[in-house]
């Protein structure tokens, strides 16, 4: 009997379904996309309609020789792919090479569990070609920039750099805020706080905010007086000391503060930024593990988050039901609104799927330790926390506020206690670094209008304006989202892009342009305007959305966009100026006699023979050298010195005698602790292939000692491992 084919992208998810589907069902995963525009070729032809040339791709004849002979055999099939664009464009295509028109119907499921998957098999539906359409537009626009500009840099600036209709924008971001950042001129200014008492000798603080009518103490460019010296700060001081204080007014009032909404992609990208330090990347790559599933004790493989690509706050009535009942047996009755809490979707937003959130919130974290790896059980401990907390009540503040007479000054002093904790019983939503931090406030002793104060100390503090800080990957989502650039499946790439071409480099969390950066992108804006332009960009995302939605033809967004710039495009060939990106230095390349020069590469400055591509000679600038001089490390196959080069996972230990050597060694992170298996090697820090981090010996591959538990000077490893066992 003819079995039914379910086709889905990754081999997790097949296995998953599976499960689930029974042996009626087999089920295949296509790896993602099948066909694409060819590698090494526009792929489109411009002329008749943007009408493109689809090839299969390299790598996947396999795959669909192999998905071809089951569907043959299959008495219905069922495309699979992620819910999404993507997933619909991968929907067509695989129903393009499969054929059997008939028997082939698509099914979509937002969450990987039984219920859901079952459900959608009972309930397919056709193609939505108009999501097709879309992606296929987005797909070509960016084919037609890349194509199109990339040659235009090469010419103009040097060989290898790439431009991106988004990610483009994205760098003209992060390079006009190093631009105000090295404008900022930075100014004084100074508060004064005073340590006060009240009657019954209890201390708390106070702030100077205005003398007479005029507001004091505030930062230049914001609304009242600045004291903008020590010699006014002094002298105001000096008059506090001599003043009396008298409790002027007290107002006390209850505030509540709500939960923040469930976590959309943005969101959840900016949360895991910010409170476990992951990559936008990162987060995703975690997410889409937690969303196709994971083995589970007692449930066997199942999906344990929402689908993770999406814009929208929605959340499905049986989720709330069941977080509310999880809420009351946990927490108690008073965590429960009134009503499920309910949030407004934003502008753009295409609400196609739900928020991100647990599939079963019974599964809480504390079930699921030993199912999940370290960072994997911490991004579904943030999703889970987010989820409940957003359906919990508010907490609920006393907040007191004193103003304090001394003269012809007043100071305000504020106090806050939490009267109901609601949901930060649970959880408390970080900010960026760049949002402004809230006063702290605690708790103020009982005060009486009218009640006399005494004086402890005046304490004149100096500031100075900082410069808007650099973007995070957190804030630049934030700023993308913002301002309508790109759509929640394209941050990650967008930020990850902009680093892997070299436009944009990382120093801590913070994103800085490098030197081609900044010049690609004043190159890219004087002679592009259009393209480069936030509006506009933001724009084009739009009609995207339109031919999504069935209101816009996709060969009509193209023409839209295309036309002005192809015309820029011309111009630019004539007009832009060649950019010289090396600077000559009085050194003679050692091989061919040659002047050196100093050369802008992807991953960062180097040294090269001018004479390039004739010799290939290049070697670390001085102060790089000078970095690493003190490793005085030898080529164990031909004694020459090592030096550090970067790859495209950081830096290296290379051979100097290169290209005659070809030696290379990773730069080990030594722990401080004796190997226990041959006694002279020192353990240190390396990388699985797939980038998991383990411990092993120095002296490897003559001693193959490794161990996963992270060795602590003064323990051996057996004992850290034993200790953790017995945890």
């Amino acid at each position: 009997m003819a079995k039914n084919l379910v086709i889905v992208e990754s081999p997790a998810k097949a296995r998953t379904l599976e499960k689930f589907l029974g042996k009626d069902f087999s089920v295949e995963a296509c790896g993602g996309h099948i066909r694409d525009l060819p590698a090494k070729s526009l792929g489109v032809k411009i002329d008749k309609d943007f009408e493109p040339n689809y090839q299969i791709i390299k790598g996947k004849e396999k795959i669909v020789k192999e998905l071809k002979s089951a569907a043959n055999k299959a008495k219905v099939i069922y495309l699979a792919p992620d819910p999404d664009r993507e997933g619909e464009a991968i929907a067509w295509h695989l129903k393009v090479l499969l054929g059997g028109n008939g028997k082939v119907k698509r099914i979509e499921f937002h969450e990987i569990t039984k219920e859901a998957v079952t459900a959608a098999v009972k309930h397919p539906r056709e193609l939505d070609l108009a999501r097709v359409d879309a992606q296929q537009a987005r797909r070509i626009l960016d084919r037609l920039v890349g194509y199109k500009l990339s040659p235009l840099l090469w010419k103009k600036v040097r060989k290898g750099l790439s431009a991106g209709r988004v990610q483009s924008v994205a760098v003209r971001l992060i390079c006009e805020r190093e631009e105000e950042i090295g404008k900022f001129k930075k100014e004084e200014y100074w508060d004064i706080l005073t340590d006060l008492a009240n009657q019954a000798k209890t201390e708390f603080s106070a702030k100077l905010v205005s003398q007479g009518d005029s507001p004091l103490g505030v930062r230049p460019k914001e609304k009242g007086k600045v004291i903008g010296s020590e010699a006014e700060a002094k002298r105001i001081a000096q008059a506090l000391e001599g003043a009396a204080f008298t409790v002027k007014e007290v107002r006390r009032k209850e505030q509540k503060r709500h939960p923040a909404p469930p976590f959309i992609t943005s969101t959840l990208q900016q949360e895991a930024a910010r409170k476990l330090g992951f990559s936008a990347k990162k987060t995703m790559t975690l997410a889409q593990k937690l969303y196709e599933g994971e083995e589970v004790k007692g449930h066997g493989r199942v999906g344990l988050i929402t689908y993770m690509r999406t814009d929208s706050v929605r959340i499905a009535h049986e989720a709330e039901h069941e977080v509310r009942k999880y809420i009351n047996d946990h927490f108690g009755k008073q965590f429960i609104p009134a009503e499920p809490i309910r949030y407004r979707k934003k502008k753009q937003a295409q609400d196609a799927h739900e928020a991100i959130r647990p599939t079963a919130v019974l599964r809480s974290p504390d079930k699921l330790k030993d199912d999940l790896k370290g960072d994997e059980f911490k991004l579904y401990e943030l999703i889970w926390k987010r989820f409940v907390a957003c359906q919990m009540e508010a907490a609920v503040f006393d907040q007191t506020a004193v103003d304090i007479s001394a003269g012809e000054y007043l100071l305000r002093a504020n106090g806050s206690v939490i009267k109901f904790e609601g949901f930060l019983k649970l959880y408390v939503e970080s900010t960026d670094d760049n949002d402004t931090p809230e006063e702290k406030e605690g708790l103020l002793p009982p005060l009486q209008q009218g009640e006399k104060l005494r004086l402890v100390k005046v304490s004149p503090a100096q500031h100075f304006t900082e410069p808007p800080p650099r973007y995070t990957e957190a804030s630049l989502v934030k700023e993308l989202e913002l301002r309508g650039i790109g759509r929640p499946s394209t941050y990650a790439p967008i930020i990850s892009t902009v680093q892997e071409r070299g436009y944009v480099t990382r120093e801590g969390k913070a994103l800085k342009p490098t030197e081609i950066g900044v010049t690609t992108n004043g190159l890219l804006v004087k002679h592009f305007p259009l393209i480069m332009d936030i509006k506009f960009t933001a724009r084009m995302e739009d009609r995207l959305d339109e031919v999504a939605e069935g209101q816009l033809a996709w060969v009509e967004a193209l023409k839209e966009f295309y036309g002005p710039f192809k015309e820029a495009l011309a111009e630019a060939d004539v007009k832009m100026e060649k950019v010289k990106t090396e600077i000559m230095t009085d050194e003679i390349c050692p091989t061919c006699g040659s002047k050196l020069v100093i050369r802008e590469g992807r991953f960062g400055r180097f040294i090269a023979c001018s004479t390039y591509p004739k010799c290939k000679f290049t070697k670390n600038l001085p102060e790089e050298e000078a970095r690493f001089a003190a490793l005085q490390e030898k080529c164990d196959k031909c004694g020459k010195p090592m030096v550090v080069k970067r790859g495209r996972f950081g830096e290296f230990l290379a051979c100097s005698g290169y290209p005659e050597c070809k030696n290379i060694k990773p730069i080990l992170k030594k722990l401080g602790v004796k190997c226990p298996k041959c006694g002279d090697g020192e353990l240190a820090e390396r990388r699985t292939k797939k980038g998991r981090i383990f411990y092993g010996c120095s002296n490897y591959p003559k001693c193959d000692f490794a161990t996963w538990q992270r060795p602590v000077p003064g323990e051996t490893p057996k004992a850290a491992e034993k200790k953790k066992t017995d945890a």
